[in-house]
């Protein structure tokens, strides 16, 4: 191993969040890529919002995903992992209160005392006067009269850290170069504890990650205003100060930043939606990264022997659902015939739930079904789109869909008629997809009409749909007593809706 040490630190206030997972794979893959050492750590201070369920969530999804840790937390019957521990933070409040007595003690934190209603007084003043919102540092050299009054007054006082006024914070980002941040920018003496003692965000990440020795810190670009306050913080706590590698954002097609008001940005829902982790993980990798090739379809072995931090782009990263959808179908079409059905299994348990299938497929039905499903499936869950009427007893069909744009109900009925009549012929003995789609297209030529048109009523009379898989195929898997007797109640349907017509 090296000593490269990076870290994902998810809070468990929701469930993981498309980028969280992004980020998380993109330390994961560096630290492999390099022999680095992966940890993973749970913020869960924010107690009124962390739950068990959002970090159940989070730990399945990145277990999903394929995201293996090397130094974390104990979950389920699996311990605690790492030297470092431990990798929640409400066990390590021990460690913050320590770090800010000795800030305390070295003069580079104090305790303030003003009030939330004197800072909001402050607050509004400042923006009247049109000028940035910060701190006026009223509490940072109190003698010690003016602390003990304030004490008296049973006023609870706050930790802040000293931010130096007037110097360029400057690093250099692995992704987007050279940086600086002037510390008049970032609002004044940072708050590192509640009144209550409880630390807050940025204190407890500068704390863990020295204790943690994380050498890279890789998140997204939205936490690069912080960076100044971290490096100040690491520099206060005698650290060394990581290198910082800033992610571009996930955006949304039209460019603002994804967020769930306009996307899908749960991961489990993506899975529920039947994209497989292989496919997920493949398109999270170059969701702001590529490989500098025309290859898009990489294994996380693959991924990991190319992946280079410095390669990332620093411009956001469009979403692209169609994209995902596509190389989601090439992983589905790669997988073994035993695998994809015990993939598909699930998802027809959905379709039976919800009614839209009258029985659970038996392993060989589904799998004589795979050469017409495999190579069309852009998600596990759109079998049911796909072949979920081979599975239904008594098939509900719209009669208007039966009847070709260019054909009226009577013509439609004389050509279903005419093609159950050669369909029938055709027999159990010959009942395969060249054998059905030859004389139907002698039929079509002899009266003149469009193969499509006929193609069309047939589809829609025997599936009820007018897209499925190839048509013939389709009449073959559905067998022959199913397609005639679907051929005899579509006809009937439509003969009597032709008859009742003005």
């Amino acid at each position: 191993m090296t000593d490269i040490r990076v870290r994902i630190a998810p809070s468990p206030t929701g469930p993981l969040h498309l980028g969280t997972a992004r980020t998380a794979l993109f330390n994961f893959l560096f630290a492999r890529h390099t022999g680095g050492t992966f940890i993973f750590r749970l913020e869960d201070t924010d107690q009124a919002r962390s739950t068990e369920a959002y970090e159940l969530d989070i730990l399945n999804g990145m277990h999903w995903l394929g995201i293996r840790w090397d130094e974390g937390p104990a979950v389920g019957d699996e311990p605690e992992r790492g030297d470092h521990g431990p990798y929640r933070q409400m066990a390590r409040m021990a460690s913050y209160t320590e770090a800010a007595n000795r800030l305390l003690a070295e003069d580079k934190a104090y305790r303030c005392y003003c009030s939330p209603e004197e800072l909001e007084a402050e607050r509004k003043l400042q923006e009247a006067a049109h000028q940035n919102v910060r701190y006026n540092g009223r509490c940072a050299k109190l003698t010690g009269a003016e602390r003990a009054a304030f004490e008296a007054e049973g006023r609870k006082p706050v930790v802040r850290f000293r931010i130096p006024a007037s110097r360029a914070i400057a690093f250099d980002d692995i992704v987007r170069g050279h940086v600086e941040i002037d510390t008049n920018a970032l609002g004044g003496d940072l708050v590192i504890l509640r009144s209550d003692g409880t630390p807050l965000y940025h204190f407890t990440v500068a704390v863990d990650d020295a204790a943690m020795k994380i050498s890279h810190v890789i998140r997204g670009e939205d936490h690069l205003s912080n960076t100044p306050k971290h490096i100040l913080l690491f520099e206060a706590l005698g650290a060394p100060i990581p290198q910082f590698g800033h992610l571009p954002l996930i955006l949304n097609p039209d460019r603002t930043k994804m967020s769930k008001r306009k996307s899908q940005t749960a991961v489990d829902a993506y899975k529920a939606e039947g994209f497989i982790p292989e496919a997920f993980v493949n398109y999270l990798a170059l969701l702001g990264w590529s490989t500098g090739t025309e290859e898009e379809i990489l294994s996380q072995a693959e991924l990991i022997e190319r992946f280079d931090l410095s390669k990332v782009n620093r411009a956001g990263a469009v979403f692209d659902r169609e994209r995902l959808e596509w190389i989601n179908g090439q992983w589905i079409r790669r997988l073994s015939a035993d695998d994809l059905i015990a993939r598909l299994r699930p998802f027809f348990e959905v379709e039976l739930a919800a009614g839209r299938i009258d029985w659970l497929p038996t392993d060989d039905e589904i799998r004589v079904l795979l050469p017409v499903v495999q190579e069309r499936l852009p998600r596990l869950s759109a079998v049911g789109e796909l072949i979920g009427f081979l599975f239904v007893r008594d098939l509900e069909m719209d009669p208007a869909l039966i009847v070709p744009k260019r054909w009226d109900a009577a013509t439609t009925v004389v050509g279903l008629t005419a093609a159950r009549q050669l369909i029938a012929e055709t027999g159990k003995a010959a009942w395969d997809a060249h054998q059905l789609e030859a004389p139907l297209r002698r039929l079509v030529e002899d009266r003149g009409w469009k193969a499509g048109d006929l193609f069309m009523a047939i589809r829609v009379a025997v599936t009820g749909r007018t897209a499925t898989p190839p048509l013939f195929d389709t009449m073959v898997a559905l067998g022959y007593e199913r397609t005639l007797a679907r051929l005899d109640r579509a006809i009937e349907k439509l003969g009597a809706q032709a008859t009742t017509a003005p």
